[in-house]
């Protein structure tokens, strides 16, 4: 079994975001870049499922310019076998339906038999790129995966809901996005670092692709969110509290 893993690069979550001057994005010039986490618990579930026999090989891919390939090695040195980058230039602006459809390329291509995604980037928050990619290849999804276990000809995902968990089994090819309880990711080791640097890097074009972006998603403004205002109020016991919540007519 062939598992393709998209992984995106985004500032670490550890770095303080600032907006530039203009409001036009978020300052990007000598910042901490990094796998996203989401991306990085799919690399890493993709891994374990090797470890255990059920796939053969697991391949990185990612879209963006040539510093994503930092961010591919990475998820070599987790474990993947090899990786795909699809370099785009720099100014290019891609949406999720655009990933998506740049993804679909990329699997028509290779016929892995599992498509993992991150359920969202930590940039963008839009939680949309693997719902997109499973109605354009038209196969099974599962999202917000919790635990994924192969059976056979099918995988089986619990994911959770509102309500509580909801298993899943599909056949393949299938697409699960991966949520935080799924497992935590190991650190790359020195040694695993160093074999990452000679594992195959296949550079794709997107020039070479009879692709352009559909530009219907335009970004009027960043800004910080506003600074909260007034000081709080500390209450020595609950009826206290609820005595002022009543007076301002809260409750």
């Amino acid at each position: 079994m062939k598992i393709l893993v998209a992984v995106k690069r985004v500032i670490d979550h550890n770095v303080k975001i600032r907006v530039k001057a203009d409001g036009s994005g978020v300052e990007l010039a000598n910042v901490k870049m990094a796998i996203n986490p989401f991306d990085e618990i799919a690399v890493e579930e993709a891994v374990r499922l090797k470890e255990a026999g059920k796939a053969t090989e697991v391949i990185a891919v990612s879209i963006g310019d040539a510093t994503a390939q930092e961010t591919l090695r990475s998820a070599m040195a987790i474990g993947a076998d090899r990786a795909i980058l699809v370099q785009r230039p720099t100014e290019m602006v891609l949406e999720p339906l655009d990933i998506a459809r740049l993804l679909q390329k990329i699997v028509t291509k290779e016929q892995p038999d599992l498509i993992l995604l991150g359920k969202q980037a930590i940039d963008d928050d839009c939680n949309q790129t693997g719902q997109m990619l499973s109605a354009l290849l038209g196969c099974a999804q599962a999202t917000f995966a919790s635990q994924i276990v192969i059976e056979g000809e099918r995988v089986q995902v619990t994911r959770e809901i509102d309500g509580g968990l909801e298993t899943l089994s599909m056949g393949f090819p299938a697409i699960v996005t991966t949520d935080l309880r799924l497992n935590e990711p190991r650190y790359a080791t020195l040694p695993n670092i160093m074999k990452a640097k000679k594992k195959p890097l296949e550079i794709i074009d997107v020039a070479t692709l009879d692709f352009s972006p559909l530009g219907q998603v335009k970004i009027l403004n960043v800004a910080e969110p506003k600074k909260r205002t007034g000081q709080c109020t500390l209450f020595n016991d609950v009826s206290a509290l609820v005595t002022e919540l009543q007076a301002k007519e809260v409750i």
